[in-house]
């Protein structure tokens, strides 16, 4: 009887928190689990999960008493980064420890960060328990975003023979939308535009998610109020009417038209009838797209990272020095590469990524490049995972001579080619740029990113040492969207941190740099989605899965809950 177990870390080498188990299934090597988990998803964090398998050989909840078969670790972004967020692990028993009392081992305790979280299936299982060191089965996980009534809805109003109010014209209707509340109150959730001196207005088409506009109960009571305009802000008060989201959705009908009453003139007088009407012209529903539902469709994010080799940097051979190689601890730039990168590369499945360098000297003849390899190819520059960019680093450290300037726009550009040639959604490219100067082409870099921010492509900054960054806050565009030449970038898709501002006092090297990974990286999924609804890209359908995949479980979230993802 096989069943897989579900912790939480708590950030210790040596303990965890049991999150919850699997149902048992009998005499089976194939298991496919029905029990399904519900775990937040940030894109920006790593989060790291651990699957124990055992045998089960009575109802004691007690582990030591149970065969331990194996066990796997992974992250939540391996997961949903890979073909139809379906990854298969092998079970292994590796680092392990005796029961003193049963004398059966024990799985590894925690690896030291992140989320654990059990299996869906196993196959080709050990039957009698695993052996240490051997893998022990197949265990295949997969993951689903919840859905919490995505949908938006697109729709178009008309009203005619409304009330006159003003004495000198006739009336400048506009239209407020409410959603009903549980205890019987009302929320305002849209308003719409004032149509000018007129009594058959024609309103423009808006949209708004259906959880602003009904909380996702298409019965709930949605109350409409027809105002007249009104200069100083005492908007006349003209009628109103109440309708569902059922109703609405029946489209342009005889059920959507409205009479518009106002309550104190219906008391007043015997043969009122209404103050006009109001008709509903379109209705429209789609499916807001997630960054989930794009990655699960298959588009691959492109990470590049561009390593500033300037002489302000200091002599590597020296302990100054930012880019200097210690024996017993990684330098700022190999820090921040690696929290950054070991995030974003399970969204890339050929783990290959182009790695370049800017300001210095090249050999043999010592020209300056601000667009050279690390690896030395100028045909590929492409390196084979984080652990090969941080060796072309270290390589290029040694062989060419930091000079300057600082100059952006080169690698910018370089990048914003590649995202060019593919614009179709399969494709999303991140550059990483780590620096430690103020920058030395600041119109050639605003200029080119003007000009990628209509590109599927998205800068992280990052500024080490203690220089002044002020000329790098222009170039996020949070507060002032960035422009060149009287143009303005049609997206902000610049990210800036300093790294002095994630530096652990304590020396935690592992908790400042998952901060830094966070913050940088936390504008990625909006910036990818906000491209690919500018271009009218949805997402593809999820590549089919070579297994039967796992039965399907219902489950629900509640409303305005964060990102949820089902394992």
């Amino acid at each position: 009887m096989s069943q897989p177990i579900f912790w939480e870390d708590s950030s210790s080498k040596d303990s965890g928190r049991l999150f919850g188990r699997t149902e048992v299934i009998d005499n089976t090597l194939n298991p496919d689990f029905v029990r399904k988990f519900i775990v937040d998803y940030f894109f920006e964090e790593k989060q790291n999960l651990r699957f124990d398998l055992y045998d089960v050989d009575s109802k004691s909840p007690d582990l030591s008493k149970h065969d331990f078969l194996g066990q796997a670790f992974c992250t939540l972004g391996e997961i949903v980064g890979s073909p139809g967020s379906r990854l298969e692990k092998s079970l292994t028993i590796g680092a392990f420890s005796l029961n003193s009392r049963t004398g059966k081992p024990m799985p590894a305790v925690s690896n030291g960060s992140g989320l654990w979280t059990e299996s869906l299936r196993t196959t080709g299982l050990e039957a009698s328990g695993g052996v240490p060191g051997k893998k022990c089965g197949t265990i295949i996980l997969s993951a689903e975003e919840l859905s919490n009534c995505r949908d938006v809805a697109t729709m178009q109003f008309c009203a005619n023979k409304l009330d006159k109010k003003d004495f000198f014209g006739k009336s400048d209707p506009f239209l407020v939308f409410y959603r009903s509340n549980e205890d019987g109150t009302f929320t305002i959730c849209h308003k719409t535009e004032v149509v000018k001196n007129t009594l058959n207005p024609v309103w423009q088409t808006f949209s708004i998610p259906v959880r602003a506009l009904c909380n996702g109960d298409y019965d709930r009571t949605i109350k409409v109020e027809v105002y007249d305009w009104d200069r100083d802000g005492s908007h006349d008060f003209i009628g109103e009417f109440t309708t569902s989201y059922r109703e609405l959705a029946r489209g342009q009908s005889q059920f959507n038209i409205y009479e518009v009453v106002n309550p104190k003139k219906k008391m007043k007088k015997k043969k009122y009838v209404n103050s006009g009407t109001v008709t509903l012209l379109s209705f429209a529903v789609e499916s807001e797209c997630t960054f989930l539902d794009y990655i699960k469709g298959g588009t691959q994010i492109n990470f590049t990272v561009a390593i500033d080799f300037t002489a302000s940097n200091g002599n590597p051979s020296q302990s100054t020095s930012l880019h200097y190689m210690s024996p017993y601890q990684l330098n700022a730039y190999a820090l921040a590469l690696t929290a950054v990168g070991e995030i974003i590369q399970h969204y890339d499945s050929d783990k290959m990524f182009p790695a370049l360098g800017f300001g210095a000297k090249l050999p043999p003849d010592g020209r300056v490049s601000h667009e050279f390899p690390l690896n030395g190819n100028q045909e590929n520059p492409s390196c084979c995972g984080i652990d090969g960019i941080l060796e072309a680093y270290h390589h290029s450290l040694r062989t060419v001579q930091l000079y300057g300037p600082t100059n952006f726009a080169p690698v910018v550009t370089h990048v914003a080619r590649n995202a060019a040639a593919v614009q179709d959604g399969s494709q999303y490219s991140v550059l990483l740029i780590i620096t430690d100067g103020v920058i030395s082409d600041m119109a050639q870099t605003k200029e080119a990113i003007v000009n990628a921010a209509k590109l599927p492509m998205s800068i992280i900054i990052i500024g080490v040492g203690q220089a002044e960054f002020d000329a790098m806050v222009e170039l996020d565009g949070d507060d002032v969207r960035i422009s060149s030449r009287g143009k303005l970038a049609e997206r902000d898709i610049v990210q800036f941190v300093p790294f002095r501002d994630y530096v652990d006092r304590t020396g935690n090297h592992v908790l400042s740099m998952a901060r830094l990974a966070r913050d940088v990286l936390a504008e990625i999924p909006d910036q990818l989605v906000s491209y690919m609804k500018a271009q009218g890209i949805r997402p593809r359908s999820p590549p089919m899965a070579t297994a039967r995949s796992p039965p399907q479980s219902p489950a629900r979230t509640p409303p305005a809950s964060p990102l949820h993802t089902h394992i």
